[in-house]
């Protein structure tokens, strides 16, 4: 039997973050989710099949990942919130259809419960391996949203967060987060319906037979009809002007869309970047880490200071957008910069460029158990020296 009002099961619960996610997807109005079983998301995908039965929204388990994400574009585009949840081989596989999400505006949720790679790799070992497949996986030029969080609790908030966002700037929204933090179990805080701000889509107000689906408003996005509401439009992968219409060698109809797909995230940055400052006002070292190497970071930032270590913490919440200037404003307080990740190296790229001359360290870990607080001490000694 449909139970809409069980869509936010208001109360304190203990649970995994993949189960937080799920949750968060639900009390932000999700109504559809296609997906494909893949570890360490599977847990999002079985929760979301009985769930959202009980809510009277859509479970589709799809043949692959391409046409997982390829069904949630559909769904979105017929009027649903909609999201899908895989990890880095099936993310790999996504990359062309959000490709077409971002030429298409199309407002969808995507989560990568993140694993040690290549290929296939280890299903079951945390790694943060993907942080720049995010940002540059599929091809040409655009700006992309993605959220990293540290807590089963900020599972479900940031979930919330990413369907608020895809629909505020009609983009695909990244839940980018690690193998611990999607399987970790700790006490979630569900509060009722009504202080869960939930962000509707923007609608145009012009008459169907003058509406245009590309043309935007001042904040550079364009309200959006979705089919079966009586407007009559064309969405394309190919270059379109501002009625939908393909305009694959013209230089201008490029050039104006391009950058507007890129500016609406762009110019909007500030307003999307959340992070976390800890300890930075006297710090002479700080630490750079998001997604659950934060977690030991922060733990690392409090014994160093009594050791006598003047270190301090900032935690990325957002990471793409990169927040360049509040990581130059950190580089030109401190002496050096560490930055823990679960990879070889792959955001600590973007906090050098923002660092220019101020010395970063990576501490990377691969295939292995998370950061502890004592390797993190021990890289801020060796920056100071």
């Amino acid at each position: 039997m449909v139970d809409e009002s069980r869509a936010v099961l208001t109360g304190t619960h203990f649970m995994s973050g993949d189960l937080a996610c799920a949750e968060g997807a639900l009390a932000a109005g999700c109504q559809f989710f296609g997906g494909y079983p893949i570890t360490p998301a599977t847990e999002i995908s079985e929760r979301m099949s009985r769930r959202l039965v009980e809510v009277g929204g859509v479970f589709v388990q799809m043949e692959d990942e391409i046409g997982s994400i390829a069904a949630v574009i559909g769904a979105s585009y017929a009027g649903k919130k909609a999201m899908t949840a895989t990890s880095g081989p099936g993310f790999s596989l996504m990359q062309e259809n959000i490709g077409l999400a971002v030429m298409t505006e199309t407002p969808l949720v995507i989560v990568n419960i993140m694993r040690g790679g290549p290929s296939t790799g280890q299903p079951t070992m945390p790694g943060q391996q993907d942080v720049m497949q995010a940002r540059w996986g599929s091809h040409g030029d655009y700006e992309i949203i993605a959220l990293a969080p540290s807590s089963v609790q900020e599972m479900f908030n940031l979930t919330i967060e990413c369907f608020n966002l895809a629909e505020t700037y009609r983009v695909p929204v990244i839940l980018l987060a690690d193998e611990i933090i999607g399987h970790m179990w700790e006490r979630v805080k569900i509060p009722p319906a009504e202080e869960i701000n939930v962000v509707s889509r923007k609608k145009p107000k012009t008459p169907t037979a003058e509406y245009q689906p590309f043309k935007p408003d001042k904040d550079l996005v364009p309200p959006m009809a979705c089919f079966g509401e009586g407007y009559r439009f064309h969405a394309t992968g190919l270059t379109h002007d501002e009625k939908g219409a393909p305009e694959t060698v013209s230089a201008e109809v490029q050039t104006e869309l391009v950058k507007r797909l890129a500016d609406k995230i762009r110019k909007n940055a500030e307003k999307i970047v959340k992070a976390q400052r800890v300890m930075l006002e006297d710090a002479d070292v700080a630490v750079i880490a998001y997604g659950i190497p934060s977690r030991a970071a922060l733990s690392a930032v409090r014994e160093a200071r009594k050791k006598g270590i003047k270190a301090g913490l900032l935690r990325l919440v957002t990471i793409w957008p990169f927040p360049q200037e509040l990581v130059s404003d950190v580089a030109k307080q401190v002496k050096a910069i560490v930055v823990p990740e679960m990879n070889y190296g792959q955001l600590v790229r973007e906090v050098e460029r923002a660092a220019k001359t101020t010395p970063v360290i990576l501490l990377s870990k691969l295939g292995e158990e998370p950061h502890r607080p004592s390797e993190i001490i021990e890289a801020m000694r060796r920056a100071v020296k």
